[in-house]
């Protein structure tokens, strides 16, 4: 039985997370990987279209992993942003409620 198309569907599953920043489904879905290629690899040797599919599967495997590094470093940075700010944000919300407690 040819094993491709369910290499094809966990490839789709890892780049549609992917694209869609959706980390929760792709951490679902990376997690799954391992048991779910083991489960087809326990069904005997890879046909030469199956080997391209687990190739196109390592590829959207390392494009997710690249997208989520650079998603963490972006969320890192922006929070190194707000650390190095913390006291202008916070002298703007006090101003903000000296303000809002002079009008009433």
């Amino acid at each position: 039985m040819d094993r491709s198309a369910a290499i094809e569907r966990l490839t789709a599953r890892l780049r549609d997370a992917s694209a869609r920043a959706d980390w929760d489904l792709l951490d679902v879905a990376v997690r799954e990987l391992g048991p779910q290629v083991q489960a087809l690899a326990a069904r005997g040797s890879w046909s030469g279209r199956e080997r391209a599919a687990l190739v196109r599967l390592r590829a959207a495997h390392d494009e997710a992993a690249r997208a989520s590094a650079e998603a963490a470093s972006l969320l890192q940075m922006q929070l190194g942003e707000m650390r190095d700010n913390k006291e202008g944000w916070m002298a703007y919300a006090l101003a903000g409620e000296l303000e809002a407690g002079s009008t009433t």
